[in-house]
Formats: structure tokens, C-alpha cells, sequence
């Protein structure tokens, strides 16, 4: 796996939840960074996360954000 592609799924993935979210990508990210979930869950679970739907993917990372204490 090249780090390029997880580049890109992070990136579809900020404008997915942003799109969702109504926010930028840029607060998304902010959102991501502090509490791990870009590092801890996103990026090492590429290979499995990249095959899901970007629906599934939407609703899932919400709600792990939600349990992490954001409100979103």
C-alpha cells in the first residue's frame, strides 16, 4: 500500500464528512486530528475502510466521532 492512496482516501474522506457535516474540510480534519481517529483509525485501516461505501463510511465515522464526546 502506498502512502499516496491513503493520502487520497483521507482527503475523500474529509470532503465526505464535510459534505455531510456542513463544514469545511478543514474543521473536519481539525476534528479527526484531535481525537485520533485520522491516525488511529482511518489510516492504519485503509485496506479495509476503502472497500466499504462512502455512505457507510459517513455514518460510521459520525458515530465514532459522536462517542468520542464531539457534537457534530
Amino acid at each position: 500500500m502506498s502512502e499516496k492512496k491513503e493520502l487520497q482516501f483521507s482527503i475523500f474522506i474529509l470532503y465526505s464528512l464535510a459534505d455531510a457535516w456542513n463544514m469545511t474540510p478543514v474543521s473536519v480534519y481539525k476534528i479527526l486530528n484531535t481525537t485520533g481517529i485520522l491516525d488511529d483509525y482511518v489510516i492504519p485501516c485503509y485496506d479495509t475502510l476503502h472497500t466499504l461505501g462512502k455512505e457507510y463510511l459517513v455514518e460510521d465515522i459520525t458515530e465514532f466521532v459522536r462517542e468520542k464526546g464531539v457534537r457534530i
